[in-house]
């Protein structure tokens, strides 16, 4: 059943740890808009699961510490205000949905808790679902041209 988002007072939006991570190291980007200005009536949710995510990448990836010069304290300054700026989803239920990339289902997972509208991901294994129980599944830019078209 497809919801009727325009009866909604406030969308439901999930940012992937893809689109946080390029909010975190591109301050001028799509991503890191989406994060900071989001469209009025926009609530952003994540989970615990996706904040660590986060993290490990921010944290251990050296391909990206070698390219953006950050800190550890910057990591972490950065994952407090996304528990500030999102609502928290602090259990997730067991979902087998994605199966090139079981670390996606965390974000699916997150998604049907919240009852979202969207998931906004640039991950090519979310993007091929396109849909997940009516929750969209859509590119930053995709979703940024709804919004602005009033497309729901």
């Amino acid at each position: 059943m497809q919801k009727n988002m325009r009866n909604r007072i406030r969308l439901r939006v999930i940012l992937d740890s893809v689109v946080l991570v390029s909010a975190f190291i591109t301050e001028d980007g799509l991503a890191a808009e989406l994060l900071t200005r989001p469209a009025e009536g926009t609530d952003l949710y994540t989970a615990e699961e996706i904040l660590q995510e986060v993290r490990r990448v921010l944290l251990e990836k050296d391909h990206l510490r070698k390219r953006f010069s950050y800190s550890d304290a910057n990591v972490e300054r950065f994952i407090e205000a996304l528990r500030a700026k999102c609502i928290v989803i602090k259990s997730l239920p067991d979902l087998r949905v994605i199966e090139r990339d079981p670390k996606d289902d965390m974000v699916i997972a997150c998604a049907v808790v919240a009852q979202a509208d969207y998931i906004v991901s640039r991950d090519l294994d979310l993007l091929d679902l396109k849909a997940y129980r009516g929750i969209q599944i859509v590119s930053p830019e995709d979703f940024i041209r709804r919004l602005r078209s009033d497309n729901f």
